[in-house]
């Protein structure tokens, strides 16, 4: 039998270009056509590669999932963590489509899995069980998408006008009072993602010796 026209493309093009328009234009301005109009295809050709748009963004999260380097682990449980997390973070800065469709996706994918797997291991002196360790690493990761989501979004100066209205209307005493008492300045990711780290797995512990 003859064989069929070898295809024009390769699906690792086709998740290229899907990646270069979301990076470029937002996750909305992918669709098949676009696609396939980056990659030099028709849009109805693009299916011999993906099924569906789904199914395409779940091969561009898995993309760009591979692309750092995860930091070396130590042993120090919650210095690895917060690595990890750090890393997080600039993956999803560098992407901002990320953590909008991280939540409910099949991350099925080997960059995926590799990543829970580095996690795990970078959890693995903390003494917990399997499946406390996966439940925190979602919840970690949640912590870091919403974080970045309120970095890429929010206008500092519009709330600091917001704010400052409120405090003056007297209708917000103890907000005002916190605002005077100050403490040296907003906290930075890394502090903030560490008191997280630590406080989470902590009762993790507990609760796993309490039970």
């Amino acid at each position: 039998m003859p064989r069929g026209r070898p295809p024009a493309y390769t699906r690792d093009q086709v998740v290229t270009a899907a990646v270069t328009v979301a990076d470029t234009d937002g996750l909305e301005a992918v669709t098949m056509r676009r696609v396939a109009t980056e990659v030099g295809a028709g849009a109805m050709s693009l299916y011999t590669y993906v099924p569906d748009r789904e199914h395409l963004i779940d091969l561009m999260v898995d993309r760009v999932a591979g692309e750092p380097v995860p930091p070396r682990v130590t042993g120090d449980w919650r210095a690895d963590v917060l690595a990890l997390l750090v890393m997080q973070r600039d993956l999803m800065r560098a992407h901002p489509w990320l953590p909008g469709v991280l939540g409910g996706r099949r991350l099925t994918g080997r960059n995926l899995l590799g990543f829970l797997e580095h996690g795990l291991r970078a959890l693995e002196p903390a003494g917990l069980p399997g499946i406390t360790k996966m439940t925190l690493l979602g919840l970690f990761t949640g912590f870091v998408a919403s974080y970045v989501t309120g970095e890429l979004t929010s206008d500092p100066a519009l709330a600091a006008v917001d704010i400052g209205a409120a405090v003056t209307s007297g209708d917000f005493p103890f907000l005002r009072k916190a605002l005077i008492e100050g403490g040296g300045g907003p906290l930075e990711f890394p502090a903030i993602a560490d008191w997280m780290i630590a406080g989470l797995v902590e009762q993790a512990r507990h609760q796993q010796k309490a039970g």
